[in-house]
């Protein structure tokens, strides 16, 4: 089993953007949330990541998702996290549905 990076190994700043971008190219993700209180982000100088934040013993991505299978839309986030992040748990919260067209 792959041990999570610790320490200063884990630069969860340089991460949050990879992190994001990963999650945003699912085609079962629409975009990012903040979650119901606007709360889940990670500051970097001059900016947000909005929806993504990373310590060494988790990582927590909030989106809303296109309509898709909730075990599809799991799969799609936790590979492409891993994909970045491996060996740290992922929390998914899902905040809405977005069913519009296009």
């Amino acid at each position: 089993m792959t041990r999570p990076p610790t320490g200063p190994a884990l630069d969860t700043e340089a991460l949050a953007e990879p992190v994001a971008a990963a999650v945003l190219a699912c085609p079962a993700v629409a975009r990012l949330s903040a979650g119901p209180f606007g709360t889940v982000g990670t500051y970097l100088p001059g900016r947000r990541v909005t929806g993504v934040q990373i310590t060494t013993t988790g990582i927590t991505v909030r989106l809303v998702a296109r309509p898709v299978a909730l075990r599809t839309l799991e799969t799609q986030v936790r590979a492409a996290v891993t994909a970045v992040v491996p060996g740290l748990p992922i929390h998914i919260g899902l905040d809405d549905l977005d069913v519009e067209p296009g």
